[in-house]
C-alpha cells in the first residue's frame, strides 16, 4: 500500500444519503421542464398606420457623402439657409414662392455638392460659387443668389435665346419620329425630332440599368408630352386663358420637337405635370428626378428649373 495516500471510507448509511442527493438533482433538472425565469417585458405595437414618407428638406447633415463631409463648412450661413429653405419669399418665375426647396437638388448639383441645402458643407460650396460668379461670398441662398444661378441654367437652354429674335419656326410634322408605345406615358401618340428621341431612348435605358427604382415602376421617365404644334398650344392657351403666364406659354419649346415632358412621379392626387408646389417638391425630392439632375447633361439635356417634369435636347439647333 502507498502510504503517502489515504483511503476514503464511507459507512453504508453515508452511500444512501449520497445516492438520494444525486437522485434529486437529476429529478429537478431533467423532470418537469426547465427551470421557470423571468419573461421579457412584451412591446405593444400601436395600432397607428406609419404615413407615407415625405421629401425632407430639413438639414441633418451630420453623414459623409462621398469624400464630402457635409457638417464641415459655414455653420452660420447653414442654419440660414436651413430656414429659409422653408420660408424665403420670393418670385423668381413670376410668380409668389415660399421656401427653395423646390430647387435643392438642382442648386446642389449646379455647384457641386451632394448635402442637404441646410448643410454646413452647402453654404461652403455655395460661397464658393458666389465667388466664382462676382456674388458676395456669404454662402447663403438668397433672391439675388438664386437669380444669378436661374441666369446660368437659362443660358444652356437655346430655345430662350432662340426665342428673343422671335418665335421659332415648328419643323415639317413628316420629318418627327414617333415615340415608341412603351416609352409613352399612357400609350399617348407623341412625336419628336429623330436625334433627340434616340438621346431620350439612351438616356432611359442607362437610367433604368443603373437605379432599380426606375425599373421597379415602368412609368417612370416616360414621355406624357412632346411636339405641340402651334395650332395646338393656340388652342390650349385659349382654352385656358393663361397664355403669358407661367404654366403656358404662347410661344412653346414643345414646337421645336426637342422639348418633353418625362413621367417621374406625382404627389397623389396631382397629376404629373401639376405646378402646384406641393407637387413639384414632391417630384424634385424623387429618385427619379435626381437621376435626372446628376445625368441628364450627359445625354444632351437640360432642365426647366419651374417644371421638374420639362427637359429639352440642345444637341442640335433649334
Amino acid at each position: 500500500m502507498n502510504k503517502g495516500r489515504k483511503t476514503l471510507r464511507f459507512r453504508p448509511w453515508a452511500l444512501r444519503v449520497l445516492a438520494l442527493g444525486a437522485l434529486a438533482v437529476v429529478f429537478r433538472a431533467c423532470g418537469s421542464g426547465p427551470t421557470p425565469t423571468r419573461a421579457p417585458p412584451q412591446v405593444t405595437a400601436r395600432a397607428t398606420a406609419i404615413p407615407p414618407p415625405q421629401p425632407s428638406i430639413s438639414s441633418d447633415a451630420t453623414v459623409l457623402v462621398g469624400a464630402e463631409n457635409c457638417d464641415a463648412g459655414l455653420s452660420d450661413a447653414a442654419r440660414r439657409n436651413d430656414e429659409s429653405l422653408r420660408r424665403l419669399i420670393f418670385a423668381p418665375f413670376r410668380r409668389p414662392e415660399t421656401g427653395w426647396g423646390v430647387y435643392e437638388p438642382l442648386m446642389a448639383h449646379e455647384i457641386g455638392t451632394r448635402c442637404s441645402g441646410g448643410s454646413a458643407a452647402f453654404a461652403s460650396d455655395l460661397a464658393a460659387w458666389q465667388s466664382a460668379h462676382g456674388l458676395e461670398a456669404d454662402g447663403v441662398v438668397s433672391a439675388a443668389t438664386f437669380a444669378a444661378m436661374k441666369a446660368v441654367w437659362e443660358a444652356r437652354r437655346p430655345f430662350l435665346a432662340a426665342n428673343r429674335t422671335g418665335c421659332p419656326a415648328p419643323p415639317p410634322e413628316a420629318s418627327l419620329a414617333v415615340v415608341p408605345a412603351v416609352q409613352s406615358y399612357g400609350g399617348k401618340i407623341l412625336r419628336l425630332r429623330p436625334r433627340a428621341l434616340a438621346a431620350y431612348e439612351r438616356m432611359l435605358a442607362s437610367a433604368r440599368a443603373a437605379a432599380p427604382e426606375l425599373r421597379a415602376d415602368p412609368r417612370l421617365m416616360t414621355v406624357f408630352s412632346a411636339y405641340r404644334s402651334p395650332e395646338y398650344d393656340a388652342a390650349r392657351c385659349a382654352r385656358d386663358g393663361n397664355c403669358q403666364g407661367v404654366t403656358r406659354a404662347s410661344c412653346s419649346p414643345h414646337r421645336t420637337g426637342l422639348a418633353m415632358d418625362i413621367y417621374l412621379g406625382a404627389e397623389p392626387g396631382y397629376g404629373p405635370d401639376s405646378s402646384d408646389d406641393a407637387n413639384r417638391l414632391f417630384i424634385t425630392h424623387g429618385g427619379a428626378y435626381r437621376w435626372m439632375v446628376e445625368n441628364a447633361g450627359r445625354f444632351g439635356f437640360a432642365p426647366y428649373a419651374f417644371e421638374p417634369w420639362h427637359w429639352e435636347w440642345i444637341g442640335e439647333p433649334i
